[in-house]
């Protein structure tokens, strides 16, 4: 009863917390489990109605009322303009719709901060309701226990609508079989509409409700993003009681948490949501990718395929003379060259010759960027491993980035300042966490994956935070000795040998992840994205395939990781955090899911418009890059490999399935026979 009665408070607040999370997340829930959409500006809408009520607030119940009709009503508007956002992008999948949202939450952001201002704004309640109350002998705020009884009220009157209504049963008709309910009469875009714009409306009136508990300011539409995410993973998308149970443990780990296990609490959330997730890809084969052909062993059949042509070819008596003026007949590598290899290495060579071009037209700073474009650009490369070749979305990549980053930043404070060292040891290290957390991986796919990525990400942002000895905590590490390309030199602090070494650096990387991709083990790693029950089914380890890809793409992100903090020379949380994480994402989409040249052109892309645009327009760094996902995801449904297509370079999408009778492992990007 003493422990009882000492934490009683946060217990009661952590049901007020949980149900303000249900009230959002059952938004979220509807929306993704309902109409499809993996809306990740759901927290924007939370903090449309946050700032609304508080603007409107007046201390009355007037005001009150005012503020929550004028907030539900601008966050459900909101939400009908995402419904008709996202439509377009039905057939593309939850990446490109991930993507959009989260470029429509940074525009929605800056403008509600350019229309409410940057400072937290205070909420004014009705006096009966801002007072304290008795509460097993503790004083309790009244509004809170008003707003549980408030959150109960609108969860039962949602409840009673989904299953209740006609119109709950048309929107359970829209997620079972939208087919058939157009056969009835109703219109399923309407329907999506109305889904959409009740998941803001619910999201509105939580903000509007929830803005003394969480207030309108910087960080909170994330915040409320991310605890929503967490609620609908553990509670599911069956059942509204099982999001209501998982909302007020979240609640509880968010407040009684806190106090009773301090240590463990920031981790909680995301463990256990890794943890169901990995818990239920357990019980759920890997979605294979839609296929078409034979079930055959593509091996198999590319053997039968060169030895048939092998028995096929036309015998000649004798080989034809060799004039004396032609030279001699090229090897392997120079055969490689006069075809495909000789196409696909020109661009990487041109844009080798730019990058090397640069310092002598760039002022300092402008070096500085390209440097830190490069870096970012290795961690977007290896997003490409995982996202185009091993068909695994992935939010969490940032986690062995960090590793990596934080790991030369350690080193050079040891003394351990040699560049080659450095790079190595940190591409171990972020091997050695991939290897760890790719398990949790490889087994899932689809949104799954993008879950579990963005669960490792969290939880490594929240041992960066705890761990002050190693990552220096919220202030990051400054002030380490600057590093030496090779022994014996001097440690680089010029802007344009720092650039110089990232050039070498980047190039070295990129060549050797180019000459793996292109090798009999990426053409393996294609095969197993394109055609993954038909190499189960021939006897290949599949697993095995994807966990090199994951421990691989971890030690190039880390190598990335350590040129970052070479370039910048300190490091922060924000280098390492979620919005970086979708950076990489969208530079894999600006580029092409499988162009390596095109992710390191949309990592350039993105820190010129973050850095450099940005500086001409201060204040408006997350506009313009929200601008940037948004005309990304439109204008390039395939990326620059796709314009570069149009031009007369065809290339199959990275999703599409082989050709009837072709094998994945001998289709090129092109869809022709590859040398």
């Amino acid at each position: 009863m003493e422990l009882l009665d000492a934490h009683l408070v946060p217990a009661v607040d952590g049901v007020a917390y949980g149900l303000l999370l249900f009230v959002v997340a059952a938004g979220l829930s509807l929306a993704f489990g309902t109409a499809g959409v993996l809306n990740l500006s759901h927290g924007m809408l939370y903090a449309i109605g946050a700032y609304t009520g508080a603007e409107l607030s007046d201390g009355t119940w007037g005001g009150l009322a005012l503020g929550l009709a004028a907030g539900t009503a601008a966050a459900a508007l909101a939400g009908a303009g995402l419904s008709a956002a996202t439509m377009p992008l039905a057939r593309r999948g939850h990446l490109a719709q991930a993507l959009l949202t989260f470029g429509i939450a940074l525009v929605g952001g800056d403008l509600l901060i350019q229309l409410f201002g940057a400072d937290e704004l205070p909420v004014r309640v009705p006096g009966a309701l801002d007072s304290s109350v008795h509460l097993l002998g503790h004083r309790y705020p009244a509004y809170r226990l008003g707003f549980i009884a408030m959150a109960v009220a609108l969860a039962a009157f949602g409840t009673w609508v989904l299953t209740r209504t006609r119109v709950g049963a048309a929107v359970r008709a829209s997620a079972d079989d939208p087919q058939m309910l157009a056969a009835t009469g109703h219109s399923p875009r309407a329907v999506h509409i109305g889904v959409l714009a009740a998941a803001g409306a619910l999201a509105g009136a939580a903000g509007v409700l929830g803005a003394p508990i969480i207030g309108p300011g910087p960080g909170t539409s994330e915040n409320v993003l991310m605890l929503s995410l967490v609620v609908v993973v553990l509670g599911g998308l069956r059942s509204l009681w099982a999001t209501f149970a998982a909302a007020v443990a979240v609640g509880e780990v968010q407040t009684l948490g806190v106090s009773v296990l301090p240590d463990l609490a920031p981790y909680l959330l995301f463990a256990a949501m890794a943890a169901v997730l990995v818990f239920r890809s357990r019980f759920t084969e890997p979605a294979a990718h839609e296929e078409r052909g034979p079930d055959t062993d593509p091996v198999s059949r590319l053997r039968r395929t060169l030895a048939a042509r092998w028995r096929d070819r036309p015998r000649a008596a004798a080989p034809a003379p060799v004039p004396e003026a032609a030279p001699a007949a090229p090897g392997r590598l120079g055969t490689w060259l006069r075809t495909a290899g000789w196409r696909q290495t020109a661009p990487l060579l041109v844009l080798l010759a730019v990058l090397c071009a640069l310092p002598g037209v760039l002022d300092a700073y402008s070096i500085s960027l390209a440097g830190s474009a490069l870096a970012l650009g290795l961690l977007a490369v290896s997003v490409t491993v995982l996202t185009g070749y091993a068909g695994l979305p992935t939010l969490g990549q940032t986690a062995p980035f960090a590793v990596g980053a934080y790991a030369t930043a350690n080193l050079a404070d040891a003394g351990w300042t040699v560049g080659p060292v450095q790079l190595v040891l940190a591409a171990l290290a972020a091997a050695v966490f991939s290897a760890v957390t790719g398990p949790a991986v490889i087994r899932a796919r689809g949104t799954t994956v993008l879950m579990i990525t963005l669960a490792i990400g969290e939880l490594t942002s929240a041992v960066i935070n705890q761990v002050k000895s190693v990552t220096g905590g919220a202030d990051g590490l400054v002030g380490f000795p600057a590093t030496q390309a090779l022994w014996g030199g001097e440690g680089m602090t010029e802007e344009r040998e720092l650039y110089v070494y990232a050039v070498v650096v980047a190039a070295v990387a990129v060549a050797l992840t180019l000459l793996v991709l292109r090798s009999p083990a990426g053409k393996l790693l294609t095969g197993t994205r394109g055609a993954e029950a038909r190499m189960r089914a021939s006897g290949h380890p599949v697993g095995r395939y994807l966990m090199v890809a994951h421990i691989g793409a971890g030690a190039l992100a880390g190598v990335g990781g350590s040129l970052m903090v070479t370039v910048q020379q300190y490091l922060s949380p924000a280098d390492v955090g979620f919005e970086i994480a979708a950076f990489a994402l969208l530079a894999v989409v600006i580029g092409g899911a499988t162009s390596v040249i095109g992710a390191l052109l949309g990592a350039g892309l993105i820190v010129f418009t973050r850095d450099w645009v940005a500086g001409s327009w201060p204040g408006h760094g997350p506009l313009l890059l929200g601008v940037l996902f948004i005309a990304a995801v439109y204008l390039l449904p395939r990326g620059l490999a796709g314009l570069r297509a149009a031009t007369g370079h065809p290339a199959a999408p990275p999703s599409a399935a082989p050709p009837p009778g072709a094998s994945p492992l001998t289709v090129s990007p092109a869809g022709k026979a590859a040398p």
